[in-house]
Order: C-alpha cells, then structure tokens, then sequence
C-alpha cells in the first residue's frame, strides 16, 4: 500500500430547501473542479433569516480530496 496525502477544504452550501440540500450542493460543486473526492463531513448547520422567516439553510462543509503523483 503506498502513502497517501489528502487536503481538506472548508465549503459552504446554500439551499432555499433543506440542509441535506444545501450539504449536498456544496459536494457537487466540489466535485465539478477536484477530482478524487474521499470524504465530506458537515461542520456546521445554520440559516438566514428574513422577516422572522426561514430565506435559507446554510451547511459548512469540509470536503478532502487526493493528491494525485506526479507521472
């Protein structure tokens, strides 16, 4: 087995919907520019508030992805 490095990134995803949306929409982002996605875990779970009403959920992400060797 060879050693293996991993940087780990914090994101924020938004959702008019839901946290598991908002977790969710952070990830694929993500996913959209790094490649070799290990593991996402949800830091932190909050909301905006507007006029006393929920206007979003908010799901601080931190996200670690592979190093790739160099060829």
């Amino acid at each position: 087995m060879s050693n293996s490095v991993y940087k780990i990134i914090e994101l924020v995803g938004t959702s008019t919907k839901s946290w598991d949306d908002a977790a969710r929409a952070a990830v694929e982002r993500a996913s959209s520019s790094l490649r070799d996605l290990r593991i996402a875990e949800v830091v932190k779970l909050d909301l905006q508030i507007k006029d006393g009403k929920v206007e979003a959920y908010r799901a601080k992400v931190s996200v670690s992805f592979k190093y790739e060797d160099k060829a």
